[in-house]
């Protein structure tokens, strides 16, 4: 029997308002409950800045363990800076953070990677995440900058040709390229490979009026991605559950999940 595959319940999937006022741990044990495997801490959702210094970390870290639960630490901050260079003092912020919470992973925007005569920077990567036990990924994001598909598989071309290519994986968000008009199934062709942490949803609407939305459960394409994605890796709800019945709708779609 294959190994059930581990699912995630992302913060911002209880509502952003929820969450910044009842804290993460009380979610995280509802998503324990609704049988996650994992729960992903937004520090964007923090309350106040303080949720943020190492002590509290820890407390909430040891409130997701006891939950049963491991965590994904996120923080909006970018790999690489609007002029492409790498922002060693946002990564290392985010892998302290990360640590003091004993996340699993650490989940960075990519931000301006252009691939330019600067490359990827593969070195220092690996220099700031030596010794590190959590693991390095970055996402596809909503915004052009850091949410390109050639951004992404310029970045791993690069870090090939650094010698460097498992420095970092992948949060792939299949919802997100839509914002940038790309089918997300030729994004999981080029990048599977690569790909540590999936996010699942879909969006709706159009232009700037998008929003994320719950895959339904007999969507080719949503299906179609998956199958092209690694069987082995996370999979988080990112897509927000129905405020009347918050509970069973984390039930029923961590279930979906961890068998579609």
């Amino acid at each position: 029997m294959a190994d059930a595959i581990e699912v995630v319940i992302v913060a911002s999937a209880f509502g952003m308002d929820a969450v910044r006022s009842g804290g993460h741990a009380r979610w995280a044990n509802v998503a324990a409950k609704a049988g996650a495997s994992g729960f992903e801490v937004r520090r964007e959702l923090f309350a106040d800045e303080a949720d943020a210094a190492p002590q509290a970390l820890r407390t909430l870290g040891q409130s997701i363990a006891e939950a049963g639960l491991w965590s994904v630490y996120s923080t909006p901050d970018s790999l690489y800076t609007s002029e492409g260079r790498l922002d060693r003092a946002a990564l290392r912020r985010a892998l302290d953070e990360a640590t003091a919470l004993g996340a699993r992973f650490v989940k960075l925007q990519l931000g301006g990677f252009a691939g330019d005569a600067q490359g990827a920077q593969a070195a220092l990567i690996a220099d700031d995440t030596r010794g590190a036990k959590v693991r390095l990924v970055v996402e596809n994001g909503q915004l052009a900058e850091g949410g390109s598909l050639a951004q992404f598989t310029g970045l791993f071309d690069a870090l090939t040709r650094e010698d460097r290519a498992g420095v970092l994986g992948m949060t792939f968000d299949i919802g997100n390229w839509a914002w940038r008009e790309v089918a997300p199934l030729d994004a999981a062709k080029l990048l599977a490979a690569h790909v540590e942490y999936v996010h699942c949803k879909t969006a709706v609407g159009e232009g700037a009026r998008r929003f994320p939305a719950a895959p339904a459960a007999d969507d080719p394409q949503f299906t179609a991605v998956l199958n092209n994605l690694p069987r082995d890796v996370p999979r988080g709800i990112e897509f927000p559950f129905d405020t009347q019945r918050i509970e069973a709708d984390a039930t029923r779609y961590v279930a979906w999940l961890a068998a579609a």
